[in-house]
């Protein structure tokens, strides 16, 4: 009997390769884990014979928590993942780093189940596979994370603003070309107001731009406004980004705030974001760039000289967490740039 542990951040695919290889007489499902932390506790734990391993997710990438298996506790791994396709670059390197196997899911999370039969033939075989310690580089975990979940994923665009924001955020989208990495705003204004403000931006803008709505996906060419008095969260499944809309305490004596939405793109898309914090009063936003900073991310600043309240900006910038400081002519190249 096979013993296998399911890694895999998205609790769908979870579901289905319990189900689709529990039905194998020869494998038993030991246990399925959404990040590599709670993986690394059941490896110790149940001893599994080979694990399934996605690259994307949330805390530590695959590819990371691969390198370290085979320096610590070598065991067969099979890469399971919408994002290594046989021949690329990423599945090269899963290759690289010790992977038995790699296997690309067919589509999306909602069709692994087409999978069950091939997957359990290679889970098979990998459970006969010799596996040796390998040594790791000499770079960092950190950095290791940072690289490979840069080049797996796609870019994030946040951005939070409030008094003078409506006309900063016109000034940049207006600007922004098509093929723009996913933009998340979190502008301080009422229920009711940014529907309204959604669908005009919408109609002068070369990018797709609407009010966010639960399970909004997030991708490149679009711009989700957090709706007036609801928070509004980044979150993932697989490659997959998308958007929370939830009620809760104010922030900053705001609902959307800055904060709550900056926070969970520091969790879900680290090192792929980008945050700007543009004119507005009060603090909203800088504890959430600092720890966007500290998890990979990019970040910028409006300037004084073009703010119309120099209070979000100046309260960012006096964390020590603010990579560049840029007026609002200059704010959408400064935004490409970095992307």
């Amino acid at each position: 009997m096979v013993k296998l542990l399911i890694v895999d951040d998205s609790a769908i695919v979870r579901k289905i390769f319990t189900e689709q290889l529990s039905q194998a007489k020869d494998i038993e499902v030991v246990g399925a884990a959404p990040d590599p932390y709670v993986a690394r506790d059941m490896i110790v734990k149940l001893k599994p014979d080979v694990i399934t391993l996605d690259i994307e997710m949330p805390r530590m990438d695959g590819i990371t928590f691969l390198k370290k298996i085979m320096a610590h506790h070598p065991l067969p791994v099979i890469i399971v993942s919408s994002l290594t396709p046989k021949g690329s670059a990423m599945a090269l390197e899963a290759l690289e780093c010790g992977a038995i196997e790699v296997l690309s899911k067919p589509g999306g999370s909602f069709t692994v189940g087409e999978m069950g039969a091939q997957l359990a033939e290679k889970i098979r075989a990998a459970s006969r596979a010799r596996v040796t310690k390998r040594v790791a580089p000499g770079e960092s975990s950190m950095a290791t994370a940072r690289k490979a979940i840069t080049e797996t994923t796609n870019k994030v665009i946040a951005i939070g603003s409030s008094t003078g924001g409506t006309e900063a955020l016109k000034d940049i989208l207006t600007r922004l070309p098509p093929d723009t990495p996913g933009i998340v705003i979190a502008q301080h204004m009422p229920a009711n107001f940014t529907k309204a403000f959604a669908d005009r931006m919408n109609g002068i803008c070369r990018i797709s731009i609407k009010e966010g709505a639960p399970n909004d996906s997030v991708l490149p060419g679009t711009c989700l406004i957090a709706p007036g008095n609801f928070h509004m969260l980044l979150r993932r499944s697989g490659a997959r980004y998308y958007i929370e809309v939830k009620t809760g305490p104010m922030v900053h004596h705001q609902r959307p705030a800055v904060d709550p939405l900056f926070k969970s793109v520091a969790k879900y898309a680290g090192a792929n974001a980008i945050g700007v914090v543009l004119t507005g009063m009060g603090s909203d936003g800088a504890e959430g760039i600092k720890i966007m900073k500290e998890a990979g991310a990019k970040t910028i600043a409006q300037d004084e000289a073009s703010c119309v309240v120099f209070g979000m900006p100046k309260e960012a910038i006096k964390t020590g967490c603010v990579d560049k400081v840029v007026s609002l002519k200059n704010m959408p190249q400064a935004i490409l740039d970095m992307v």
